[in-house]
């Protein structure tokens, strides 16, 4: 199977989320946050494109899945 820009992008994305979540769990330190702001709009905004990512990544592993 062909690998786009999405599927790259949502890898990409993925990976900035799961060291996110790493950061948090270990040091208590949300990396976003720090550097756009405690909730602010851009924030969330990042917040949802990582979780759009994510969402995005169950169906490619479906996809893959199923070759």
């Amino acid at each position: 199977m062909e690998r786009n820009w999405l599927d790259i992008t949502a890898l990409i994305l993925i990976i900035i989320g799961a060291i996110n979540w790493g950061l948090i769990g270990f040091f208590e330190f949300d990396l976003i946050s720090y550097f756009f702001g405690t909730l602010s709009a851009i924030t969330r905004i990042i917040f949802a494109i990582v979780g759009i990512a994510g969402i995005y990544s169950l169906v490619l592993f479906w996809k893959l899945k199923s070759d």
